[in-house]
């Protein structure tokens, strides 16, 4: 098996634990070089990870010999410039997610990379973290019978820190809290239901205290059939937040940024399932893409599954947009 080298593009906080040390331990996977635009922080990075080089230029990254792949870890804003550069580079590349700001910018994402014949994911790591891989084959091996609806709820408290204020600016990140946060369960949820179709959805601004959305509420169709719905609030009074997948027989209740057990209710029953996440939450997907580049097995989240998850995004908010 050969060992894919990787550069990281942005080496910010995401990459400090959950994305950046599963690049070094994933299995035939080596981190060879970071970039940051400020050379003293990819420094530091570099220094305290491990990492044998550090660069203050993309370019390094995209041109240099021994790097195989390209993981994007900047905000959305950059996402399609990076992997349109990547492409142009004959760089295989991870980009974070979400893809990017709108459904526009992933296709011409999409097209770049398939123009270019370069593989093209993206960092929506629970399709392969084994907690929701447990909640997926509950439902496969029909712990709670055909599965009719889900629905998630997610509720925050103000307000956002500064450190993460360009998560609520839309020209950076594509929208308010909603968009970067609840587009992990969305994904997820294409994953084990299928694709959804059709949205009817509300959105506004309640509290306030950053421009963009902050109350959100959905409801739309699987393409298995099953329905589903939605509500988000990051205005709230406390922080809470869930899932629920309604079936025949029973329910699956499980979290999607929290590792409690997963719990499955029928009748008078309840039993709970443990499934503790991994020290580098994102090393699963890596593994697969590095699989997928040795000729085993596929990443189970590629540019057209979270292009997907963009358009259905776009379509919640589409109202709150146009009349922004």
């Amino acid at each position: 098996m050969k060992t894919i080298r990787w550069g990281i593009v942005g080496c910010g906080d995401v990459t400090e634990v959950k994305s950046g040390p599963g690049f070094a331990k994933a299995a035939n996977s080596a981190l060879v070089a970071v970039m940051r635009r400020d050379g003293a922080l990819a420094a530091d990075y570099a220094r305290r990870h491990g990492v044998p080089r550090w660069h203050d230029d993309a370019d390094a990254i995209l041109r240099a010999g021994d790097i195989d792949a390209v993981y994007v870890a900047t905000p959305p804003d950059t996402h399609r410039e990076y992997v349109e550069r990547c492409a142009a580079a004959g760089k295989p590349v991870l980009v974070e997610k979400p893809m990017a700001r709108d459904s526009s910018e992933c296709e011409a994402m999409i097209a770049a990379c398939q123009t270019a014949r370069v593989p093209l994911w993206v960092a929506y790591y629970r399709r392969a973290l084994p907690r929701f891989l447990a909640v997926r084959d509950l439902v496969a091996d029909g712990a709670i019978g055909e599965v009719r609806m889900v629905i998630s709820r997610q509720f925050q408290r103000l307000p956002v820190s500064g450190a993460n204020l360009w998560r609520v600016d839309a020209k950076r990140s594509g929208g308010g809290l909603f968009v970067d946060v609840a587009v992990h369960t969305l994904d997820f949820l294409d994953f084990l239901l299928g694709p959804i179709g059709s949205v009817r959805a509300h959105a506004g601004n309640l509290g306030r205290a950053y421009a963009p959305e902050d109350t959100i509420t959905a409801s739309w169709r699987h393409a298995s059939g099953a329905m589903g719905s939605g509500a988000w609030c990051y205005a709230a009074d406390r922080d809470e937040e869930m899932n629920e997948i309604v079936g025949s027989r029973g329910r699956i209740r499980f979290s999607t940024t929290s590792p409690v057990p997963i719990r499955v209710l029928t009748g008078a029953t309840v039993a709970e399932h443990p499934v503790a996440d991994p020290p580098h939450v994102h090393q699963p997907l890596i593994q697969s893409i590095v699989d997928e580049l040795n000729g085993k097995g596929r990443c189970p989240s590629s540019g057209e599954s979270a292009a997907r998850t963009s358009a259905v995004v776009d379509e919640i908010l589409r109202e709150v947009r146009a009349g922004a």
